[in-house]
């Protein structure tokens, strides 16, 4: 009883001093959503039942990473695998906790508590803790800003705080805030410099801030970010690194192009959103929409994956999107989804939405198989055939991000705000939230039809996204005719003022099949044309078009009929396009590679 009232009484001092954040809107989290949805619960179910064992069996069996933490407390054996291979580890963690939020399992949980007890025999007496250095030499660690600790750390304390929100237990949180304790005695204001090589720390930092409401690190978070652009990023020996793919070229709020590698970027643009978010740092928030703006007007594919260069996982200049030797990591996309949900945070504007749905329904989406067993790391537009999924990799950087992503993506459907609730997604879902209880039905993505149902309290006007992607559209509220154009809506959302106790909104997308022709400076999609239907992008593969894929054409003659095949890859929307009697047909691009191996394109020649 006595551990119970203290549990109480910290939890009481965590809500009395919790930070308040200068967004304009609040998520509500996924923990507090329920979904029952035709598309999304086959996609949760697969990562609970199928990833995470996948996971769990590839870092418990088949690589060396969780005996990297048993050799680590022992003092002795060797390290397998890549330096930051720790990280792995908690990033799995983190999906096992998030799977745990919405499905109770004490068999999955007593397996998180046997890993923390191996993190936590692995942690050094001074609270450092990366097996790579304990194993290879601890004379040698903090030499190297990207041999990837701080990057390590960063994913550990994220696991730490998700499995803390769930369990109550904090164990794997005091190993974490003891390796924060050990950066901060180290680095900072007065003491030594450090850039992290790779970022995610930042990030992580913000949300121990949020938790604690220990303001310290919040400024460590700061710190760290102000450390780049100064000429004090090194690697190996002290030499200075390229500073463009480290994002160490100038300070951060002098950004103007984003440049270097794409999950880095990324991580870092979510880190300076998070802490502007309490600080109110315009100069980091302008530096932000310039990327933003170059990013989606000039470096994003239409897919939403980002950086097509494989040797630096990056960025080249502007318009350079080639299509099979597209990159477009999966945690990039991941990175896309996480950033644009801190910018709508921020500001209130659908515009960042609806580039997070893109990125989410094509380039996020695509990175894990139709049975939840294998992945993809590379997701290029276009292939001969020969790129497949597999089931795990050396990095595996992707199939770890993926397992903890998919569990939270409830995160991403709803907002609040002081006098509105927001409807980002198209889920069907419930949630209830200060007396206004929210039902959503939806076909999505599907079709566009989607019920609303607002129930109780009437202190909020509910603000329904409407996507970029749709040009008309119908809406009633309880049977009576909204009209609204596009000049009629708020920062890309439809406003629509409570009227009775429950309240009813029916929204009808119109989805035909678009086709949608590239910026003219991007030289590889000449002369061709891409398919979308709602947030959809399609692509042809060889198993469906065997005697037309090589001489694939449209034309504005083309016609298109949809139908759903129940029986095709989980079930999904396929498009038939018909031109002069040849019949072309079209699968979504995320469910490409999961039957027999054959080439795949996403832009097809067209004919003026």
């Amino acid at each position: 009883m006595k551990r119970v009232l203290t549990f109480i009484t910290f939890l009481a001092v965590l809500i009395a001093c919790k930070p308040e954040e200068k967004k304009a809107v609040q998520p509500v989290i996924f923990s507090d959503v329920t979904i029952q949805d035709d598309f999304w619960t086959p996609m949760l179910d697969k990562v609970k039942d199928v990833t995470l064992g996948v996971c769990i069996d590839q870092i418990e069996n088949q690589t060396g990473r969780i005996r990297n933490f048993e050799n680590a407390a022992k003092g002795e054996g060797r390290h397998s695998g890549i330096f930051f291979d720790d990280s792995d580890v908690y990033k799995a963690l983190e999906g096992m906790a998030y799977s745990l939020k919405n499905n109770p399992d004490p068999v999955l949980e007593a397996k998180c508590d046997e890993w923390i007890d191996k993190f936590a025999a692995a942690q050094q007496p001074d609270g450092y803790i990366n097996t790579f250095y304990t194993l290879t030499g601890l004379e040698n660690r903090w030499k190297d800003m990207d041999k990837h600790e701080m990057y390590c750390a960063g994913h550990m304390l994220e696991a730490a705080i998700a499995y803390y929100d769930v369990t109550g237990k904090s164990k794997f949180l005091d190993v974490a805030e003891g390796m924060v304790a050990h950066m901060m005695d180290k680095f900072g204001p007065g003491k030594e410099d450090w850039v992290p090589g790779h970022e995610e720390i930042e990030l992580a930092l913000v949300k121990l801030y949020r938790l604690t409401g220990e303001k310290k690190y919040l400024d460590f978070a700061r710190w760290l970010i102000d450390e780049r652009g100064h000429g004090l990023g090194v690697g190996a020996g002290g030499k200075r690194w390229n500073p463009l793919y480290y994002q160490d070229e100038v300070p951060v709020r002098e950004l103007q192009k984003i440049n270097g590698h794409a999950v880095r970027s990324m991580y870092l643009f979510c880190g300076m959103a998070d802490v502007a978010a309490y600080t109110g740092d315009q100069g980091y928030m302008d530096a932000l929409y310039r990327l933003w703006d170059n990013i989606v007007d000039c470096k994003m594919y239409i897919t939403g994956g980002i950086g097509h260069i494989g040797h630096s996982e990056g960025f080249s200049a502007d318009y350079d999107l080639p299509n099979k030797e597209a990159y477009c990591e999966t945690c990039a996309s991941i990175g896309m989804v996480l950033w644009n949900w801190r910018m709508n945070g921020m500001t209130g504007d659908a515009k960042y939405i609806d580039i997070l749905e893109r990125s989410l329904y094509n380039g996020v989406l695509s990175g894990i198989s139709e049975k939840g067993d294998r992945f993809f790391y590379v997701n290029p537009l276009e292939s001969d055939g020969n790129h497949h999924r597999q089931a795990w990799y050396g990095c595996a950087c992707c199939p770890s991000n993926a397992c903890r992503f998919i569990p939270s993506v409830g995160n991403y459907i709803y907002g609040t705000s002081k006098d509105a609730f927001y409807v980002n997604l198209f889920v069907s879902s419930k949630t209830s939230f200060e007396g206004l209880t929210v039902e959503q039905k939806t076909g999505y993505p599907w079709n566009g039809g989607v019920e609303i149902k607002a129930s109780g309290k009437k202190s909020r006007t509910i603000k329904v996204r409407i996507p970029e992607w749709c040009e008309n559209w119908t809406a009633t509220l309880n049977g009576e005719d909204i009209t609204c154009g596009r000049e009629g809506l708020d920062k890309g959302y439809l406003t629509v003022a409570r009227q009775k106790k429950e309240d009813v909104i029916v929204i009808s997308f119109d989805m035909p099949v678009k086709v949608m022709a590239a910026d003219p400076q991007v030289k590889a999609d000449e002369g061709k044309r891409a398919l979308m239907r709602g947030p959809v992008v399609f692509c042809m593969e060889g198993v469906d078009n065997a005697l037309t894929y090589d001489t694939a054409t449209l034309d504005s003659s083309t016609t298109f009929s949809t139908e759903f095949n129940a029986g095709l890859v989980s079930g999904v929307q396929t498009i038939a396009a018909t031109t002069a009697g040849t019949q072309l047909n079209f699968i979504p691009y995320y469910a490409w590679d999961n039957r027999e191996a054959c080439p795949m394109k996403v832009w097809v020649d067209y004919a003026e």
